[in-house]
């Protein structure tokens, strides 16, 4: 946890960011231009209100990609579940609900508890970095992150068959693919977003990095 701290982090005083913006030969971040966008420093109180922000949208994603993974859960669970499947699209798009014991796609059932111990840690650094976060872009790959991790974490801590070893509900089947929900859905959106994000040289602290 602290090692990822250490990669994603940012410092919590102004100033330093300053000098590792000027290092990297870009500003701090967008709103690194102050109030008059002459290009002076942000002011601490300009800073926390940025931050505070972007912590907002954070969580604000996490909050909507949790509700939405929730109720359709809860919505297969009650009208799809023990049910033939329902055809979409054709056999190119079923919704077919299993219960999925592994991780995300149905991969590695029989570490159920060490998935959900890997889901929980990462909400813990997630929000731990929450208020080191001063880049919009990161702030919605992390909440998508977040409130996926936080969809299949409820399933593991709630469902049958048991604490930390319940079964995930899986229904999106694409011909030819595995069976995935919502949340899986978010979290590799999340990742997909964080590695475009890093070969753009954008940091969570904000600064480009145009090396």
């Amino acid at each position: 946890m602290a090692e990822a701290e250490r990669i994603i982090g940012t410092p919590d005083t102004p100033d330093d960011g300053g000098e590792r913006a000027a290092a990297a030969g870009t500003p701090a971040g967008p709103d690194a231009s102050g109030p008059s966008g002459a290009g002076g420093p942000e002011t601490p109180a300009q800073r926390r209100t940025g931050r505070g922000r972007r912590i907002a949208v954070l969580f604000a994603v996490a909050a909507f990609a949790y509700a939405l993974d929730l109720i359709s859960k809860l919505l297969v669970v009650a009208k799809l579940e023990h049910h033939e499947p329902i055809q979409v699209i054709g056999d190119l798009l079923e919704l077919h609900a299993i219960r999925n014991p592994g991780a995300a796609f149905g991969f590695g059932a029989a570490f159920t508890v060490i998935f959900t111990l890997i889901a929980a840690a990462v909400i813990v650094v997630i929000i731990r970095l929450a208020r080191k976060l001063y880049s919009f872009p990161w702030a919605i790959a992390l909440g998508l992150l977040l409130g996926g991790a936080l969809g299949n974490l409820t399933d593991r801590v709630f469902r049958a068959p048991g604490v930390f070893e319940g079964e995930v509900v899986d229904f999106i089947s694409p011909k030819g693919f595995a069976v995935f929900n919502l949340a899986d859905s978010a979290i590799v959106c999340g990742g997909i977003l964080i590695v475009l994000l890093s070969f753009r040289g954008l940091d969570p602290d904000g600064t480009v990095h145009k090396d």
